[in-house]
């Protein structure tokens, strides 16, 4: 990797007298450098050139970063009147009320945005440099203690903005890290980076097609394709983009409710008999938020027993439905897991359908983590019928990579979400406008505002294709199948469950050399119950690796390893293996 000093390519020999070929490779994408406003092609090109001197035609000396009083950048517009920051900007003695839309804030602005786009290229060249950390760690007193956080009524110069702005990247998570596994979402594409950099630009609501007219067409035909995907006959059906996957999975409680009682959308809870929801024992904690925010009742979702790999047990689901109907109450909900949080287990799906076909119940399947298998040849097998579903999750913030956030509800029956959440409002969805009113879509939503995330996926699809999201997929579950294989019957390491995880959730417990001599009690659990969290600690303080633990159920704290970013190598994991043997053994 390169110096930070060297920018993001250096064409230079390691003699510094520099390779002719690449030479001459760094001298054309100058010229297309600076055909660029401002001062963005001078510093494209300072980064192309590393430390070296830049040719002539490249405009001269590389403008101060934006941490100084100043900065400047030369015009190379040929175009007149030149709207390129040409002269020396001061940040000291200016204010947000100097850029636009203030008059002749053209140059600040431009120079301000170029700066912070500096501050933000610089933490995505390091995000991807393993010799950095991927957390500077301080504990929040200490944050609060060192930094003035407090909001003021006076404004701050722009000097010091774009210090704050240094100061908070300085203290992110760098969740983009090749070492980072803390997460179900990790990573950080380029690609999606700039479209949501692009979506932020327009600043626009994803509610009528008037206002977002891009955008909603590109939802559109997401949708239908993630529809197509699931193995719904013509991607037929609906959707909706929402803020994330606890936010799907109350959608689609809702949406099963209605159909089967449509008068509580009217009348309320009180309308209608005890409904009942059934999900795993390992499912996500949002099946009970959202029953608590539906009125429903943490108390009416039913939690089906596991097998030993954190797989629903249909016969158990069976039990329970017919248990249910027995008291008078109304079965509603089945929500299967597909890709489950902590084992990455998933539930069998068509055995559950038979049952929601039998008992006529709503089949939701919450494949927010293991969705992106779908575009997998290899590993789609692992969804087998998620097609016989009412309503499906998928989150691709997760498995596919793109940035958060972007949560698609799927629902296989058309016209059902707008019924259920429709309120008619006609000073936003009037029914006399000029163009189809079927793009309006925001009467289906439960927000009235909605953040634009289809751009991320779409542009990131086209970017890649499917079988980049295939490649990207594969890569991760044979890392996971390598940490698996390594670890399995090496000394100091215990797996959770038996076998190959069927995603990339690995789970484990590292057993200190302390510990191997004792019989497996309850004093050997009690003190093996600590080992996790005091080596996760140290890596956090280290900064070198994150990686989560957890206990579940009888078991006590374990490592639970996931693998969604594509820079990850065989390297890393082991050093992964490296670090937690470094930071447990003397426990």
């Amino acid at each position: 990797m390169a110096s930070p000093g060297s920018g993001f390519w250096s064409f230079r020999s390691e003699d510094g007298s520099g390779d002719p070929e690449n030479s001459g490779t760094a001298r054309a994408w100058c010229q297309v450098a600076q055909k660029f406003t401002g001062g963005i092609g001078n510093k494209l090109c300072a980064l192309l050139y590393g430390d070296a001197e830049k040719p002539a035609e490249s405009g001269g000396s590389q403008p101060p970063r934006a941490t100084s009083q100043k900065a400047a950048c030369a015009c190379n517009c040929n175009q007149k009147p030149c709207s390129c920051p040409k002269a020396d900007v001061n940040y000291a003695l200016l204010h947000a009320t100097d850029l636009l839309p203030a008059c002749d804030g053209e140059r600040p602005t431009l120079a301000f945005l170029q700066d912070v786009m500096d501050i933000l290229l610089q933490y995505v060249v390091k995000s991807f440099d393993r010799s950095t950390k991927v957390i500077d760690f301080h504990y929040p007193n200490e944050l609060l203690q060192e930094y003035n956080w407090e909001l003021a009524d006076q404004p701050q110069n722009l000097e010091e903005i774009l210090m704050h702005c240094q100061t908070t990247l300085k203290y992110a998570i760098k969740t983009g890290h090749p070492r980072y596994f803390n997460q179900l979402s990790t990573g950080l594409d380029m690609v999606g980076l700039a479209a949501d950099w692009l979506t932020s630009t327009a600043n626009t609501n994803m509610f009528t097609y008037e206002i977002a007219p891009v955008f909603v067409l590109l939802e559109y035909v997401t949708l239908k394709k993630m529809r197509e995907i699931i193995g719904w006959p013509g991607g037929s059906g609906d959707g909706i983009f929402s803020p994330g996957g606890a936010i799907s999975n109350m959608y689609a409680m809702l949406i099963a409710r209605f159909k089967m009682f449509p008068e509580v959308k009217e009348k309320g809870m009180a309308a209608v008999p005890r409904l009942i929801a059934f999900t795993s024992e390992h499912s996500h904690f949002s099946l009970k938020k959202g029953a608590a925010a539906l009125g429903i009742g943490t108390d009416s979702v039913i939690l089906i027993k596991c097998d030993e790999r954190g797989k629903m047990i249909p016969s158990d689901l069976e039990r329970r439905i017919l248990e249910v109907k027995q008291k008078g109450f109304v079965p509603f909900l089945v929500s299967a897991t597909a890709g489950t949080t902590v084992y990455g287990a998933f539930d069998p799906l068509l055995a559950v359908a038979d049952i929601c076909k039998k008992y006529k119940i709503w089949m939701h399947v919450d494949a927010a983590w293991g969705g992106g298998l779908l575009m997998s040849r290899k590993h789609k097998w692992k969804l087998s019928g998620v097609e016989r579903a009412n309503s499906v999750t998928w989150n691709p913030h997760k498995m596919m990579g793109v940035p958060l956030q972007c949560s698609a509800l799927l629902v296989r029956e058309e016209g059902l979400m707008q019924s259920c959440n429709q309120m008619h409002a006609s000073y936003l969805f009037q029914q006399d406008k000029h163009y189809d009113l079927s793009y309006d879509t925001g009467d289906k939503a439960l927000q009235c505002g909605r953040h634009v995330d289809v751009f991320k996926l779409w542009l990131m699809w086209r970017a890649k294709g499917t079988t980049g999201f295939e490649a990207h997929i594969d890569k991760c579950l044979e890392l996971a199948e390598y940490l698996y294989n390594i670890i399995k019957n090496r000394e100091g390491y215990e797996m959770v469950f038996d076998g190959k995880p069927q995603h990339t959730n690995v789970c484990f417990w590292y057993v200190p050399p302390s510990l191997r001599v004792l019989d497996n009690n309850e004093e050997r659990m009690s003190r093996l119950s600590k080992v996790a969290p005091v080596i996760k600690a140290r890596m956090m303080e280290y900064g070198t690796t994150m990686v989560s633990y957890q206990p579940l159920g009888d078991k006590v704290n374990f490592f639970r390893m996931v693998i969604s970013n594509p820079a990850a190598t065989h390297q890393d994991i082991d050093f992964l293996i490296e670090e937690i043997e470094r930071l447990g053994q003397d426990l």
